[in-house]
């Protein structure tokens, strides 16, 4: 009995120390991309490290639902971390619609008015009012210089859905703009 109970305890933290070494190394292999990437869907850098550490955090809370080999652990972490903007996306959404005049969190608007600060904020309030899913693909593709199928590939869905996505994203985010006076230009309208 007493064997056997200590060949469990044996094994049990060897699983737990080659867990945590893959977690570590899944980290060191991605935690970059994934910062980029949230920085991109995140407004703020304190939520865009927040939404990379909660990815590792459920990685961690249940290791072997990652799966093995690097474009499908990159694939995971990444529909992970959009899953997560998500969630924060709707939960500011239902906050804004209980807070309609936003009382509860005004926006920080800044005096000075240079046109690199104004363009930036355009964009975001362009892109925030993109439906989710398809904000993440125009942020991979546009500014992170993915490819459709890479996108297609890590969002687990078809490229012919990702090329839509993209399309229906650059219309909504060229109308959102021009309203506000701007001229939008998307890597795919560069001839």
């Amino acid at each position: 009995m007493a064997a056997s109970a200590a060949s469990f305890s044996a094994g049990t933290t060897a699983a737990v120390r080659d867990d945590a070494e893959r977690l570590g190394g899944l980290f060191d292999r991605h935690h970059q991309r994934l910062y980029r990437l949230a920085r991109r869907l995140c407004r703020e850098a304190d939520d865009a490290r927040d939404a990379v550490q909660e990815t590792f955090l459920r990685a961690a809370r249940a290791p072997a639902s990652v799966p093995d080999g690097m474009p499908h652990e990159e694939a995971w972490l990444v529909r992970v971390l959009v899953n997560i903007c998500r969630d924060r996306w709707r939960l500011r959404a239902s906050r804004t619609r209980l807070d309609p005049r936003g009382d509860a969190a005004r926006p920080l608007q800044s005096a000075d008015p240079e046109s690199a600060l104004i363009a930036r904020s355009l964009v975001w309030h362009a892109l925030d009012a993109l439906p989710p899913r398809r904000r993440a693909m125009l942020v991979m593709y546009e500014l992170e210089g993915a490819t459709i199928p890479s996108i297609a590939k890590l969002l687990g869905v078809s490229a012919v859905t990702v090329r839509w996505h993209l399309a229906r994203g650059r219309r909504e985010m060229a109308a959102a703009l021009t309203q506000k006076g701007a001229v939008p230009l998307f890597r795919g309208d560069q001839k």
